[in-house]
């Protein structure tokens, strides 16, 4: 019996090949994909300007598939965290951070995570299975649907976001958009990106294609823990978004201790891949540091990042600890990080320190696991 194929694992390409293989015009692919991103089209009766006789062929071969939120959290900050089930019983997390008309939504690309960073909850799951390029693109559709039905209330703590894409040379004369619109994809939810790029190089192209979802490159990130290889084949194959590179130490003794992934891929080879990485015209690497009270968060570790970083295009991403059940780290003091940004800071480096958004809902950087889930089931 053959299996219907999901047209939402298809980019337009592979659907004009799909369709060309059942005798069909290359054209049709193109009047699918605009329904299916630009009209949320559920089913193919709604696709009036396509004979009935096609429409027919297609829920033989075909289907649609879809994602609804199984539940939606709400923080006192505006930051939303959707659970999503999905076909088999498993379930992501995504969030929706509101900075200053500008939403920012960070999607999930795994069940889970194999990288096992010490101070990570969601990476206390072990790794389940991929997410298919289907049920990556159905995460920001599905919150773009709750964005219509209802709109955030606009928050403008600017420190707040989780990268900073809205540099002037990016942005001049950009429109804001709606309250309802996202402007910002982060790949940076639950799973390592890079760890399942066949499944993420075709969901960030249909993101990008100006007949699909329709976002600019320079407003996707996609995040890693540094898995050099898979870095090069992303910017050979998407060689325009944004990389953002969760660094964390600045020492090979202690990165190996807190993410594993170092041992195979130490600080030198990966920043070397950050220098080789493709980034267009001035943009800029982005190093994410979470700074643990007592681990990483001294003033010699900031001279070390400066020296590591200074001859890389660089921005940088502070990101206090947020503390956690079963995890013996420790948030930074106040005035630590204020030393931290400022050393950098008088030295010319783009800093941001990020204010922890959503950490009453488990939504803060490193909280995905799966909370959601447990109160439904209860």
């Amino acid at each position: 019996m053959n299996q219907k194929t999901d047209l939402k694992n298809l980019t337009l390409p592979a659907l004009e090949q799909f369709l060309q293989g059942q005798g069909k015009e290359r054209f049709r692919a193109l009047q699918v994909f605009k329904w299916i991103y630009q009209q949320d089209a559920q089913g193919f009766d709604e696709m009036t300007n396509i004979s009935k006789a096609l429409r027919a062929e297609l829920t033989e071969s075909a289907f649609i598939s879809n994602l609804e939120p199984e539940a939606i959290e709400e923080g006192g900050d505006g930051t939303r965290k959707y659970l999503f089930t999905l076909g088999d019983g498993h379930a992501v997390e995504s969030v929706l951070i509101p900075i200053e008309g500008r939403n920012t939504l960070c999607i999930s690309s795994q069940v889970g995570c194999a990288m096992a960073c010490e101070f990570c909850l969601t990476g206390s799951f072990k790794l389940t299975r991929n997410l298919t390029t289907s049920e990556i693109v159905n995460q920001i559709m599905a919150v773009k649907r709750d964005l219509v039905r209802n709109p955030p209330a606009v928050f403008s703590e600017g420190g707040s976001c989780l990268v900073n894409n809205d540099d002037s040379e990016d942005g001049e004369g950009e429109n804001m958009g709606s309250p309802a619109a996202i402007r910002n994809i982060v790949l940076m939810g639950m799973g390592e990106p890079l760890h399942n790029l066949d499944n993420v190089i075709p969901a960030i192209q249909i993101m990008i294609d100006g007949n699909g979802l329709q976002l600019s490159n320079r407003r996707v990130t996609v995040s890693t823990c540094g898995l050099v290889p898979e870095m090069a084949r992303l910017g050979r194959e998407i060689p325009n978004v944004n990389l953002a590179v969760s660094l964390n130490a600045t020492t090979d003794e202690l990165r190996d201790r807190i993410m594993p992934v170092n041992r195979s891929y130490p600080i030198k080879a990966l920043l070397q891949a950050c220098r080789e990485f493709p980034l267009p015209g001035r943009r800029k690497v982005t190093f994410e540091y979470v700074m643990m009270g007592g681990v990483n968060d001294s003033l010699e570790d900031a001279k070390r990042l400066l020296r590591l970083i200074s001859d890389i295009p660089n921005k940088v991403n502070l990101i206090p600890f947020n503390e956690h059940e079963g995890c013996d780290f420790k948030a930074p003091t106040k005035a630590a990080i204020d030393a931290f940004h400022t050393y950098l800071i008088d030295r010319h480096v783009t800093v941001i320190t990020r204010d922890s958004r959503g950490g009453d809902i488990s939504a803060a950087c490193g909280q995905l696991k799966g909370k959601l889930e447990k109160n439904i089931n209860d």
